[in-house]
């Protein structure tokens, strides 16, 4: 069916958002490290930990902490020369930063919270190594909020300031490596409540809600500085926590496949819940591939490895059933298999395949005793590794008839989504003890002009057009075009210059994150001051953006757009309507256009277009 044919009402569509957005603060949440990141090959040293799940106060362990722990990983830090001892977990943490703290009331205050008297600092259980500690630090600062869609409101549960998580590098055997550059970067997480009601919504509520944290002007931009969760459910569901949603544009589409995933899941469990079905025992196949030709399989049994099935009576046909777009429900027990360090799954819906015979498809159903109706999961690999990658299929497939099972899964980038662990609970929460309770105070906020009201004023003030105002206004260098227009700059050049010149540019491979702000001016200022043409302009941004470390008069040197005076200018276009001298006597002006084409690029940007224009008008002038 349709990701377009649903009817979400019907379905009785529920979802809400998690917006985690970095603020762009001088130092971390709760030490004096900068917030830069840095790249890996920075590293001056590296610590090594291996994180176990704690109980609560209650003396209760969050089962999504207790399956991360039965994979046995160490996980390796890339430290700085700007790392400290609170990164490392080697010291106690300082107080709450305050420029964070400001920054978070103001979001609060964007999204008419209420913000509490007092903030408590609590730990959260995470053993996934994305923490030197196994927690993160988060506090409550804002409650009972409300935004706007044009499907309706939006109510915002609660807004928490928290650190940022480290950056996972890469994985490697028997380990995950990470960078401790991005942990403990001051972080807003806005969780709305459950009043998203279609895709469209959804995606209009976190538009809306990035609008406002970027009016702030102080959160971090770029890939990876803003991730939204994504909570969905329907009626026959179940709520399912779809996380690392990096792009805005993808969240609709995100609730549409989950929707759709969710149906075809129940339809699944009807289905199997009609024939009967059931789990068989876990057992030793082995045998059935002693002289296999299947690469996978014959490769896993050459390493001392074994084959362990799962009989699933019942299921054929609905094990190869697609759920998603190249997803089906053999490709969730995978997901399951893969958690316990298997490749994968094979299963009797896709054999015979991959090297595997009819005769060994025969042979496994008959070693499980499973029949024409029924399916034949396997797994190959070590002994250990197949066990547990195959007991986890199991429980995944006795989920499936019962329905939709809650857990957190995480986003692909073509829309769809892969398990990732169990929903949390709350037993992974509890006080942190070293950091005393902080009493903010409302009274100092002091609200930004939103981005919205900013467009209409570029447009009403500086006269610039509606497309490029919203450029400007949403754009990273927005502050940059602010200070540029103060300094006297005209507003559609400098708009010009910061969205189209340099949209341009990145388009040709130019590395335009090396042009500083004040490179940036520093031109605007030779054009204001007739010391550099505008046609010049991407010739010394290209300079400068390879050569960081000149300053713009030398870039203008390094060009070849220096030492042009006004008679040098009225030479080359005299040269230039001289070479055209037929042209210009049959047509006279109007050979205008083709010999300024001309003069532009045998100036190649040394005088302005409108000083040229006037030359050679002259000096066609004087020839007709």
């Amino acid at each position: 069916m349709s990701s377009d044919a649903y009817d979400y009402e019907a379905l009785g569509l529920i979802a809400g958002l998690e917006i985690h957005q970095q603020l762009d603060t001088e130092t971390k949440l709760f030490c004096e490290s900068p917030t830069d990141l840095r790249e890996p090959e920075e590293s001056d040293r590296t610590i090594t930990r291996f994180l176990h799940p704690t109980k609560s106060e209650l003396g209760e362990l969050d089962d999504a902490a207790l399956e991360e722990s039965r994979v046995d990983r160490e996980f390796e830090y890339l430290a700085y020369d700007s790392t400290c001892l609170v990164e490392e977990d080697d010291e106690p943490p300082t107080e709450v930063d305050g420029e964070a703290l400001d920054v978070a009331m103001q979001i609060a205050s964007l999204l008419d919270m209420e913000i509490v008297d007092q903030l408590h600092v609590m730990r959260k259980l995470v053993i996934d190594g994305s923490n030197t500690s196994g927690f993160q630090r988060s506090m409550l600062l804002g409650q009972e909020g409300e935004i706007q869609t044009s499907e309706g409101p939006v109510s915002i549960v609660d807004l928490l300031l928290e650190e940022e998580s480290a950056q996972r590098v890469e994985e490697y055997d028997g380990g995950v490596r990470y960078s401790l550059d991005r942990l403990g970067i001051p972080l807003v997480e806005i969780g709305t409540g459950p009043d998203i009601r279609s895709p469209e919504q959804a995606k209009e509520a976190a538009k809306r809600i990035g609008m406002l944290l970027r009016s702030t002007g102080t959160v971090k931009r770029g890939l990876g500085t803003i991730r939204q969760d994504v909570n969905v459910s329907i009626e026959e569901g179940a709520r399912v926590e779809i996380k690392g949603v990096q792009a805005l544009d993808q969240i609709d589409e995100i609730v549409r496949l989950e929707v759709g995933r969710q149906s075809e899941l129940v339809d699944i469990a009807e289905e199997l819940q009609a024939r009967d079905a059931s789990v068989g025992d876990t057992q030793d196949v082995t045998t059935v591939f002693e002289d296999t030709d299947s690469g996978v399989i014959g490769g896993a049994l050459g390493d001392g490895g074994t084959v362990t099935a799962v009989p699933l009576y019942g299921f054929d046909g609905l094990v190869g059933r697609e759920i998603q777009p190249d997803r089906r429900l053999g490709t969730e027990l995978s997901d399951h298999a893969k958690r316990n360090g298997a490749g994968g799954i094979f299963h009797t819906d896709e054999l015979p395949a991959y090297g595997v015979t009819d005769e060994e498809v025969a042979a496994l159903r008959d070693a499980v005793d499973a029949g024409d109706d029924d399916a034949v999961a396997i797994v190959a690999a070590d002994p250990e590794t197949a066990d547990l990658a195959i007991e986890a299929a199991a429980e995944r497939a006795e989920t499936a008839i019962e329905g939709v099972p809650e857990e957190t899964r995480d986003a692909t980038d073509e829309g769809t989504t892969r398990y990732l662990r169990p929903l949390p609970g709350a037993a992974r929460m509890y006080p942190e003890t070293d950091v005393p309770p902080v009493e903010p105070d409302p009274s100092e906020i002091d609200e930004p002009e939103l981005l919205t009201e900013k467009v209409d004023r570029y447009q009403e003030v500086f006269d610039l057009d509606s497309g490029l105002a919203e450029q400007v206004a949403y754009g990273r260098r927005m502050p940059l075009f602010e200070e540029a227009v103060d300094r006297g700059i005209d507003p559609t050049f400098a708009a010009s210059v910061l969205e189209s010149t340099v949209t341009e540019l990145r388009r040709d491979d130019v590395a335009v994150e090396n042009i500083a702000d004040a490179h940036f001016l520093a031109v605007f200022d030779l054009v204001a001051d007739d010391e550099l043409a505008k046609e010049g302009v991407n010739d010394v941004l290209t300079v400068l953006a390879e050569q960081p470390d000149l300053t713009a008069e030398a870039a203008i040197e390094e060009a070849g757009l220096g030492g042009v005076d006004d008679e040098e200018v009225r030479e080359i276009i005299a040269g230039v309507v001289e070479r055209n001298a037929d042209q210009v006597a049959e047509e006279g002006m109007g050979a205008f256009s083709g010999l300024m084409g001309e003069c532009m690029a045998e100036l190649r940007g040394k005088a302005d277009g409108d000083t040229v224009s006037d030359v050679l008008r002259e000096e066609i002038g004087k020839r007709s």
